[in-house]
């Protein structure tokens, strides 16, 4: 296709037309729009796209930049059906932090975003595993490259080691060679995939920190990647070794408590992460650092259970189970 001839589709496209008090009151609808791209543009028809939880809570109002009316959404799969020369025909998947936020998103037949935004396919990865790699991959890589990439002989301590930016966490760290010691909240095993055996603390029956140096001769974790915030900001800080880094993503209660002179003196780092602050093409570079390692299979994607997959015309269900803390990785498929 010449680069000079553009096409227009019409999409079809979930809308939310206003903000809802919670997600049981959420009212998508969806929308026929005509969509066609940028001279620097991709127009990519869908062909699976995920539901994170800031696409609700985007939707109830939870953030303040989210736009309305808008199609939400942020992690997609599908295929280039035109763009500049040489891409038309690509299958390709990406995320980023202002689709489905601050434009347009991914739950609709098409989607326009940039040329640069978006990652090669493997071969290996089905179009709902590509679409659900998205947000919790971006979010524990871009927490590891502001932190410090572990290295072999380092530990990681993962808070909430069996959501899925947890998981994304353990995958990344076995695959770099690293240690990892998760923590759970209630007696259960380490869910996901990993490249190396991984120890599992129940912070119900033991005192995490005191567990952790126990494990580490003494000497703390190098990294912690906290998905869970302030419950366990204290565990977090008292499992630090020298000079060791806290990633932090979410919180509930946004005030802690806050020993200036053990930061100080342990010489940490505190490392906050929104990958809403993220463009389409920051979150494109993420996820290519992250290419060699799905091409290899030692980064697997997430299992899809096929009654986690919507069709558009019942968004609602989808973001419903999201809210309702469904462990599954929920898809909606056009």
């Amino acid at each position: 296709m010449s680069p000079a001839v553009t096409k227009a589709v019409e999409a079809r496209c979930v809308r939310l037309n206003a903000k809802a008090e919670n997600a049981a009151v959420v009212m998508p609808v969806v929308e026929h729009h005509t969509l066609a791209r940028g001279p620097n543009d991709l127009l990519i028809e869908v062909k699976a796209a995920a539901v994170n939880p800031s696409d609700v809570k985007a939707a109830t109002g939870l953030m303040p930049y989210a736009v309305f009316p808008r199609t939400p959404g942020r992690d997609y799969a599908g295929l280039v059906i035109d763009g500049p020369s040489g891409t038309a025909g690509g299958e390709v998947f990406g995320s980023s932090g202002d689709l489905g936020i601050r434009r347009d998103g991914t739950h609709a037949s098409h989607l326009v975003v940039e040329a640069e935004a978006v990652v090669e396919k493997p071969k290996t990865v089905s179009w709902e595993e590509a679409a659900g790699i998205g947000v919790p991959f971006v979010t524990a890589m871009e927490g590891f490259r502001r932190a410090g990439v572990p290295n072999p002989g380092e530990t990681v301590l993962v808070f909430g080691v069996n959501g899925k930016v947890g998981q994304a966490a353990v995958q990344i760290v076995t695959w770099r060679g690293a240690r990892v010691i998760g923590v759970v909240r209630k007696a259960e095993a380490y869910e996901g995939h990993a490249n190396a055996p991984i120890e599992v603390i129940d912070a119900s029956a033991t005192d995490v920190a005191t567990r952790v140096r126990e494990l580490t001769g003494g000497k703390g974790a190098d990294i912690v990647f906290n998905t869970v915030g302030d419950p366990y900001f204290q565990a977090a800080h008292k499992s630090l070794a020298l000079r060791g880094r806290q990633i932090l993503i979410a919180a509930i209660d946004r005030i802690v408590q806050f020993n200036i002179l053990e930061f100080y003196r342990g010489q940490h780092t505190y490392v906050g992460i929104d990958t809403l602050g993220l463009s389409s093409v920051a979150t494109g570079a993420v996820l290519r650092e992250l290419g060699p390692g799905f091409a290899s299979g030692q980064l697997k994607p997430f299992p899809i259970r096929t009654n986690a997959i919507y069709p558009l015309e019942r968004a609602k269900e989808a973001y419903v189970a999201v809210a309702g803390s469904s462990r599954d990785r929920v898809i909606l498929k056009p």
